[in-house]
């Protein structure tokens, strides 16, 4: 080879590799397949070669370029470990073990190839092996043995003298892979998901073929509501390990969060497909067909994943939480048996508890109901970070800001897209309802309960120099950074939209955030889904969400925050009249066209008469009353407070003040002797 060709071969090599950090797999491939037509077969090109088509999951090619790769240039350990992944990939695990310790032989202080046999041999069974090569690459690495310690101690929730570790590792090798994608986990563990994304960043920058790091990747921007790029980062972490069940059955996961059913719907199928006893993918599925409408297949998912796992109480709770289903007598055998057992989880333990509870109260055991609501209720608060007098003092804060003077002075601010229909109040109010009557409207899409307004109001008291924070921070605020905030949250959920003019966002948690959303979007609508305090908060303190709603597990908690949801619904009433249409669940229920005519025109549509027949309209719903709303309206709901009204005195007595100024055609209770 003269030296103009083997500096042509060089800069095509420096080229593919450009592509390859960037990620631009496709480039690579046709940059080194030209490179290979002009010249001879460089070892070197037909490598990276490999690479880039493994990335495109184009497997068989890739294996035709590495393995012709090493038999050019058997000396390369690169090559062997290239080649040894995609025989891994291809389920050839015993040929691919061969090519990493080939690969050792070569380098043996490869913590990347370290990592990739040990994580080969732990899939092959080999757990002693596979401890053994961990054990000498502590031995050769110092950093190793660090980064180990560190998992440890995050194991063990000691994050912050993990942390320390991590960073003590990073300050002598700021670039070494496994210590940024450690440093990931432990900030996702203490909830900066930003932070994490950062670190997990620079490790697949690093080390694009790291797909453990590209799968953690995928959940800090999945924490940020970052689907789209979330579901990419899971897809090139499965390009690089097909084979894995968990993340199939993760992408599904994401995919439903992301309101793509049918395609999460085939992530779980192919998890199953690899491991048909996968009880995470079963239960999931039979969430996403509980979503699209297929309870009975929905309840056939469940019941395969309770088969498989027993001892997992969030199945049972799945199938309870469908509020039509009812089990049978050796189901709730089996519950009780688990309970009785001492050996669950803390989390299985609680939702064996709610799935219960929920089993007694359709058998009108309201006593032992109660007993297994308060039980579950109990645990879960010790897993949840809830302070009472934070939220009262952020109520405090929010009605000071928020003034009629702050709206005057404002007036021409914020973003005239009239496209949002927020629904507000507490959780098990009537809100799916309404949703589901405006989404039966052609000019209307149903959307999901979106975190983005809560997101970019919290974001305005980030980062700045006086520290400053929602909702202090907008009192400063420009008017072109407010117009900038509506326009991104406009942006922000239209992948959740189908093309209607309209659209809902359902999160009953934006009560406190309607004053930011008129500033930035001063067009928007909302509604206020009230019902009978008795049944909103008890309806609340019973249902076990799935994320969220931390004040609701404890009755004391939940009656004082919903006082201060009444005072805030109140203040905006006064600050912004007319902003918010409040529409009264029990008249919902009695008089149904009277209150869908209400909010049609509160939204600015033209009157449809299909939205009487709300419950023919297909859409995916998401929430604890996906199977009510697929029904005509029914008033058993209304008063069930009353079942229980003898276990409800705590509650009574905190919300004397609001139970005593309830509209007339609302029922009081008894008030309990104090």
């Amino acid at each position: 080879m003269n030296t103009s060709e083997a500096d042509r071969i060089r800069e095509s090599f420096a080229r593919i590799v450009d592509c390859l950090q960037q990620g631009k797999s496709a480039e690579a491939e046709a940059l080194a397949q030209q490179t290979l037509r002009d010249g001879p077969n460089d070892p070197n090109i037909m490598r990276v070669l490999g690479v880039a088509l493994m990335r495109q999951g184009k497997y068989q090619d890739a294996l035709e370029y590495l393995s012709a790769s090493v038999k050019i240039d058997p000396k390369v350990a690169g090559g062997h470990e290239q080649y040894g992944l995609v025989l891994a990939v291809l389920g050839r695990l015993d040929e691919a073990e061969e090519s990493l310790r080939t690969a050792l032989r070569l380098d043996p202080n490869s913590e990347s190839v370290h990592w990739k046999l040990a994580r080969l041999q732990a899939m092959q069974g080999k757990d002693e092996e596979s401890r053994q090569t961990r054990d000498h690459m502590s031995e050769l690495s110092p950093h190793w043995k660090k980064l180990q310690d560190a998992l440890k101690l995050q194991t063990e929730d000691k994050h912050d003298e993990a942390r320390k570790l991590v960073k003590g590792v990073l300050r002598e090798d700021p670039d070494n892979v496994n210590a940024l994608n450690v440093m990931g986990g432990i900030c996702m563990a203490q909830d900066a998901f930003n932070d994490a994304e950062a670190f997990l960043r620079k490790a697949v920058r690093r080390a694009p073929d790291f797909a453990v790091a590209w799968a953690v990747l995928s959940a800090s921007l999945k924490e940020q509501s970052k689907f789209e790029e979330a579901v990419e980062a899971l897809e090139k972490a499965l390009s690089l390990d097909p084979k894995n069940a968990n993340w199939h059955s993760n992408l599904g996961n994401l995919l439903l969060v992301w309101g793509k059913e049918e395609r999460a719907l085939a992530s779980f199928e192919r998890a199953l497909a690899i491991q048909p006893d996968h009880a995470s993918s079963l239960h999931s599925k039979g969430h996403v067909l509980k979503t699209m409408g297929d309870q009975d297949d929905a309840i056939r998912a469940y019941r395969a994943a309770a088969r498989v796992r027993p001892d997992l109480g969030e199945v049972c709770w799945s199938l309870a939480n469908l509020k039509t289903f009812r089990f049978e007598p050796d189901e709730i055998e089996v519950m009780q048996t688990q309970l009785d057992s001492e050996k669950l989880t803390d989390q299985s333990e609680l939702h064996f508890c709610y799935a219960l509870g929920k089993h007694f109260e359709d058998q009108e055991d309201y006593p032992k109901a109660f007993e297994y609501y308060t039980q579950g209720g109990a645990t879960k608060r010790k897993s949840v970070r809830y302070d009472p007098v934070e939220f009262d003092y952020q109520t405090n804060q929010i009605i000071e800001v928020f003034t009629q003077e702050f709206f005057e002075e404002r007036a021409s601010f914020g973003y005239s897209d009239p496209s949002p229909i927020l629904i507000v109040g507490l959780p098990r109010s009537g809100s799916t309802l309404i949703e589901q009557i405006l989404c039966s409207h052609s000019q209307v899409d149903g959307t999901a309960e979106l975190s983005d307004l809560m997101v970019l109001a919290h974001r305005t008291g980030q980062n700045r120099f006086d520290d400053l924070k929602y909702p202090e921070s907008l009192i400063d605020i420009y008017a072109d950074s407010v117009e900038d905030l509506g326009r991104e949250y406009i942006d922000r959920t239209f992948h959740h939209r189908r093309g209607a003019p309209f659209f809902t966002d359902k999160m009953p948690n934006n009560f406190p955030h309607i004053g930011f959303l008129h500033l930035i979007l001063p067009n928007a609508k909302v509604i206020d889904a009230r019902r009978h305090p008795l049944d909103s908060c008890f309806g609340t303190f019973k249902q076990l969400f799935a994320k969220g709603q931390p004040f609701s597990y404890d009755l004391f908690e939940l009656g004082q925050y919903y006082k201060n949801y009444i005072r805030l619904m109140a203040h905006w009433d006064h600050v912004l009249p007319g902003k918010v249409l409040r529409v009264q669940y029990e008249d919902n229920v009695a008089d149904q066209e009277s209150q869908a005519r209400r909010m049609v025109e509160h939204c600015g549509l033209e009157w449809e008469d299909q939205v009487l027949r709300f419950y023919e309209t297909e859409r995916a719903v998401k929430t604890a009353s996906s199977e009510q709303v697929r029904q005509p309206i029914y008033n058993k709901s209304v008063n069930s407070w009353k079942r229980f009204e003898a276990e409800l005195e705590e509650l009574i007595l905190v919300l004397e003040d609001v139970l005593a100024n309830l509209p007339d055609h609302l029922e009081r209770p008894k008030m309990p002797s104090q």
